[in-house]
Parts: C-alpha cells; sequence; structure tokens
C-alpha cells in the first residue's frame, strides 16, 4: 500500500459525523478534526478496519455493530454506592456522568441511573453500549507520525495529551 493511504503506524487526520437511531450524536463540525495514530487502538476497532485503505478525500459510510464500537450492553454493569461514599458538597442527580476509580486506580465512566433513600445506582455501560453505529467518515489529511508519537501509541496535540 502506499503512503498515500491509511494504514496502520500513520496519523490520519478525519472527519467524521456519528449518527444512532438517525439522530447525530457527535461529529468533527463541532468538536474539529479527529486525529489518530492508526494501529494503536485509539479509535473503536471496527472503525479503524474500515478506514484502512481510504485515501485522502475519499469519505464513506460504515455502520458499526455494538461489538465492534462500545460494546453490548450489559445488564450487570450496575453498582449500588451509598451516599455517603460522594463528597457531602456534591450535587448528585439522576443522569449526571461522572468518573470513578475502580480497585486498580483506572477511571471508569458512570452515570447515576436513580438515587434511592441513601443509596445511589450507578450505570457503567458506556452511553453507547448496545448501539449501531453509523458513521459517516472522511479522510483530510495522513502524515507520519513523530518519534514520539509512535513511542507513545497516540497523537500528541500542541505538546498535551488529550
Amino acid at each position: 500500500m502506499g503512503k498515500d493511504t491509511v494504514q496502520d503506524g500513520q496519523v490520519v487526520t478525519m472527519e467524521y459525523t456519528l449518527r444512532v437511531d438517525g439522530e447525530v450524536i457527535d461529529s468533527s463540525e463541532k468538536n474539529d478534526a479527529l486525529e489518530f495514530l492508526a494501529g494503536h487502538d485509539n479509535i473503536i476497532p471496527g472503525l479503524e478496519r474500515e478506514m484502512i485503505g481510504m485515501k485522502i478525500g475519499e469519505s464513506k459510510e460504515v455502520i458499526i455493530a455494538p461489538g465492534d464500537g462500545y460494546g453490548e450492553f450489559d445488564k450487570e454493569a450496575y453498582l449500588d454506592v451509598p451516599r455517603g461514599e460522594f463528597p457531602a458538597d456534591m450535587k448528585i442527580e439522576e443522569g449526571m456522568e461522572l468518573h470513578v476509580s475502580d480497585e486498580s486506580g483506572e477511571q471508569r465512566y458512570a452515570r447515576i441511573d436513580s438515587i434511592e433513600n441513601e443509596t445511589v445506582h450507578l450505570d457503567f455501560n458506556h452511553p453507547l453500549a448496545g448501539a449501531e453505529l453509523h458513521f459517516n467518515v472522511k479522510v483530510v489529511g495522513l502524515r507520519e507520525p513523530t518519534k514520539e508519537e509512535l513511542e507513545h501509541g497516540h497523537v500528541h496535540v500542541g505538546g498535551h495529551h488529550h
């Protein structure tokens, strides 16, 4: 494959729109084009696979099943946490999104599903778990990664991590 197509180890700049059930969930118009280092799990696997071999200026519609996207919806991925474990001055409400550290100190996304008396029900499913993802992607740039980016396995933007 020539250097003018998307392949592992290249930094790809893409414009994208993500729809779920016909509704636009995310798009690069809001957040600028997305840069990612191909072959390093920077983006969801199903999307990366579909983009390999695309050329600059090429666009594509991609439909990704939940298993290749943000995972299936997991009915077990709930946790009840006593209200007392949250900071007392923290306003807690249904639908609120937060990041909690698990035992190994990894940050995990959670959403407050409901609050019952002194118990807070957390839902650890990604908001897009179980969703079929409809992407419209366009490759707008390709470049070689810097040595540092390759070592770190992700793109550096203005010297900072996202």
